[in-house]
Parts: C-alpha cells; structure tokens; sequence
C-alpha cells in the first residue's frame, strides 16, 4: 500500500472492500504528520535567523523521519491484521472441535486486530512534541504546518484508538481488554490536552 498513489490507496478506500479501512487512514494520517513535522525543521535548518535552534531541528528531523517510516508500515499492517479477523470469521463451525478452534482464531486475530492500532496511536502521539516544537520554535512561515502537523497527529492517534475500542469488543479476555482499554483512554485525554496546548499556544 505504501507504494500507491494517493489516487490508488483513496479509490481502494472508497471501494465496497473492507480494507484499507479506518485503520490504516488512522497510520497516513500519522504519516503525514510526521512528515510535516519534518518538512518545517526542514524549512529552518541553514537558516541565520536560526542558528540557535539548529541542533535542536537536526534532531527533530531525524525523530520525524524515523516515525514517518514506521507509520508507513502500520498502513499495510492495519490492513494485514483486519485481513486475519475476516478470515477466522469465515472457519467452519460445524462441530464443537471447529466451534473452538474458530473462536480461538477469532480471539487471537482481534487482539492483533486491536494491538496494532494501538501501536500506531501511541507512535503518532510521539509526534506532538516535534509539531509543537516547530511550532515555537521552527521558521516562522512554516508555523501553519507545525499546527496541521499537531492537528493530524492528534487525528491519528483517535482514529487507531477507535480502531482498538471496537475490536476488544470481540475479545474475550477481560484482562487484555481492560488493559487497552484504560491505556487507549489515557492516551486519548493527553493527546486532546496536548493538541490543544499547542493550538491555543499558536498566533493563529
């Protein structure tokens, strides 16, 4: 997926396919925001005006780059994982031996189902600092791009969290379940208060 364009990968949303799905939107929406990120840290390195930053824009370069890469993965990852839930669904159950073996592989592919979106929730909430970073201290005509930088992230981090609530409602695993559950709501409640510090912190 990685390799589509942007035409490909929206027609193959768009399509009556269930994936790429919410998911795997949730990891370019990280993308993106990586790469905005990155993009102004860009726009500030060799720059005179600041040169007391530079450092500090190297390494932010270096962290947006890195997360970018990896959110590229879980785009197809996201997809691969759902792939795996439809497939258990669809086993045979015409006896309790094949009832069992179906409900073991519907529980394992919904925990994966809901583990790797929570992986790119948290890898995109890695990127608030960067956005907010740029934002205060990044080329100044770049400051909008820090903001959507900050504003997809906190896109990306919710989207894969609603990803992760709705397939640990197929487990059956209590503790698996209230361990992601209570981590995701976390998760979600510092990114809200994160994006907003940032947004309000902004000239605009």
């Amino acid at each position: 997926m990685k390799n589509m364009t942007i035409n490909e990968f929206a027609n193959s949303v768009a399509s009556n396919d269930p994936v790429p799905g919410g998911g795997s939107v949730a990891a370019v929406c990280g993308t993106l925001s990586a790469a905005l990120s990155e993009m102004v840290a860009n726009l500030t390195i060799g720059k005179k005006k600041y040169a007391e930053y530079e450092n500090e824009m190297t390494d932010i370069k270096e962290k947006a780059l890195a997360l970018k890469n990896k959110l590229i993965e879980y785009i197809e990852k996201d997809s691969i994982a759902y792939n795996k839930v439809m497939e258990a669904y669809k086993l045979p159950k015409e006896n309790d031996y094949e009832k069992d073996i179906r409900k073991q592989a519907i529980e394992d592919s919904s925990k994966l189902a809901a583990t790797v979106p929570f992986e790119v929730a948290v890898t995109s909430y890695e990127i608030l600092p960067l956005a907010e970073a740029v934002v205060k201290r990044g080329n100044s005509n770049a400051i909008t791009d820090g903001l959507v930088a900050a504003m997809l992230a906190r896109t990306a981090v919710l989207s894969a969290i609603l990803n992760v609530r709705i397939n640990l409602s197929s487990i059956d695993d209590k503790e698996f379940v209230n361990k992601y559950r209570e981590k995701s709501d976390e998760l979600e409640a510092n990114t809200c208060a994160y994006e907003k510090k940032i947004l309000e912190n902004s000239p605009f």
